[in-house]
């Protein structure tokens, strides 16, 4: 019998605000993204394991991405400007 696992990381994105990259400093759109990685069994994905929250510069030259935490990303996404739902 084979036992076929393994896992997969899928982002979504959230939003995007207007607002200074942490690591750049250039003002523009940032994307808050969630990403979820899920455990999956005969490629049928089943179990979370992880979901991560990350703002990611959408200036082409940095591309830096920054975790944050699930209150911060809620917060950025009821705060910011642009915010797409």
């Amino acid at each position: 019998m084979f036992l076929i696992f393994g896992w997969r990381t899928k982002a979504q994105l959230l939003g995007t605000v207007l607002m200074a990259c942490r690591v750049c400093g250039q003002p523009g759109n940032l994307l808050v993204v969630r990403e979820v990685t899920r455990l999956s069994l005969f490629f049928i994905p089943l179990i979370p394991i992880r979901t991560k929250y990350v703002v990611r510069c959408a200036n082409p030259y940095c591309g830096a991405g920054t975790g944050v935490s699930a209150d911060e990303a809620r917060r950025l996404l009821a705060t910011g400007a642009g915010s797409t739902r």
